[in-house]
């Protein structure tokens, strides 16, 4: 009887692999939304403005948490957003309290198509550009692979479909992790132009691995006025451990918005079209570590507020380079604990079950900035796991010699036998 068992569900498994992997169908079933993106959403202005602001709160809440890091630092907090964004969609109970809280997040039915609306925002071309200037490039590009034997709330597929226009792909995760990583890498390296790549490192996606959401920005853009590469010289940049390296400087003389405060002085330069400028905080000598740490969103608004357009010259350092980060740490670190629990988290929204966690969250960022302007990339992975392993009833370690017999089972013949004393002789 038992051996009938087993049989049989042996075969239930072999025939819902082999029917995931080739029937359309019934791959569609599992992990589709037939809907298409929201581009009229039902967003008011303060929705968009009060996403704008907890956005603006968490950058500057991850960029603290973050600066610890030696050397140079660049990152997307608005990637990072909106990839937690569409795992939040999914989030519930004490879960969601923390995900909101950390990540300044309104209530579900506010955030999404306020996201969605701030999206379609940024989208839109400058219209303000001279007819030598090239207009800005933003593209954003949010995407999920989705475990093909693993079952999503068609509630949760609509949700990120509709709102982040994330079209979910069938993966499988359990016998391929390493070919679905390279895919997903893929993926981001032709969203950010080939300036991100290898997002996700060897091991970070597993058999256990559930769902993959993944957002991707490019930014490209020239400056409204440009630099003259003729006005470009080394010049001494000095260290916070007092050395000097010398550095290519950019020169140009200028009438941009500038203030100065107490231990700093702001700029902000502009880009073609004036839909996106570059913000500029230069602590005082001395003074990096404790305008660093002071950096609130009220103290970046005070500084926004305060500056008037001004006739300077100005000197900036040419500089290329990029940032990569697991950010679990940081998270936790802001309150956002419950999430990567695998007994304490709650995201039942995406399956019905409390039988997925965050495994990690891991970005990875690039800027480049020259004479004529601005090229920055990034790119933000949610990896989901499962919680709840299949359990056996008995688990069966052969490490020690032993006999075997194999059999014809109508009859009971047996056809061989022996023994196995040293399975490397």
């Amino acid at each position: 009887m038992k051996s009938i068992v087993y049989k049989l569900f042996a075969l239930a498994i072999s025939l819902s692999t082999i029917l995931a992997a080739c029937s359309p169908s019934a791959s569609i079933s599992l992990a589709e939304s037939n809907k298409n993106r929201e581009r009229n959403p039902s967003a008011s202005g303060n929705g968009i403005k009060n996403l704008v602001d907890g956005n603006n709160a968490f950058a500057l809440d991850m960029y603290n948490a973050l600066r610890s890091e030696n050397g140079n630092l660049i990152l997307s907090p608005y990637s990072i957003s909106l990839a937690l964004a569409m795992t939040y969609a999914g989030a519930r109970g004490e879960t969601e309290a923390q995900m909101a809280q950390t990540l300044h997040f309104a209530p579900q039915n506010e955030l999404h198509p306020s996201f969605n609306a701030l999206d379609l925002e940024l989208e839109k071309e400058p219209i303000n550009l001279d007819k030598d200037q090239e207009p800005m490039q933003l593209n954003i590009a949010n995407a999920v692979w989705a475990e093909q034997t693993f079952t999503f709330l068609p509630e949760f597929l609509d949700t990120i479909a509709v709102n982040y226009g994330a079209g979910v792909s069938l993966a499988d995760f359990l016998n391929k992790p390493n070919e679905e990583r390279v895919a997903i890498n893929n993926w981001v390296s032709d969203q950010t132009e080939e300036k991100i790549n290898d997002l996700l490192p060897d091991g970070s996606i597993s058999p256990d691995t559930r769902m993959v959401l993944v957002n991707a920005i490019y930014f490209k853009a020239d400056w409204f006025d440009q630099f003259d590469a003729n006005d470009t010289y080394e010049l001494p940049f000095n260290l916070l451990d007092g050395t000097q390296v010398n550095a290519s400087m950019m020169g140009q003389g200028m009438f941009i918005p500038y203030t100065q405060g107490d231990g700093y002085t702001a700029v902000e330069l502009p880009y073609a079209g004036e839909t996106a400028a570059m913000d500029i905080i230069v602590p005082d000598a001395g003074r990096f570590e404790e305008i660093e740490s002071a950096l609130t969103s009220d103290m970046f608004n005070e500084i926004i507020g305060n500056m008037t357009e001004t006739t300077l010259m100005l000197n900036l350092p040419k500089f290329k380079f990029e940032s990569s980060f697991g950010l679990s740490n940081a998270l936790n670190q802001l309150g956002m604990v419950d999430a990567f629990d695998s007994d304490l988290a709650d995201f039942s929204g995406m399956t019905g079950q409390k039988d997925l966690f965050i495994g990690d969250v891991i970005h990875k960022a690039f800027v480049a900035v020259d004479e004529e302007g601005t090229e920055a990339a990034a790119a933000t992975a949610v990896i989901m796991e499962t919680a709840g392993a299949f359990m056996y009833d008995v688990n069966l370690l052969i490490d020690r010699p032993f006999i075997f017999i194999i059999r014809d089972t109508v009859n009971g013949q047996i056809l061989f036998i022996g023994r196995v004393l040293n399975p490397v002789q």
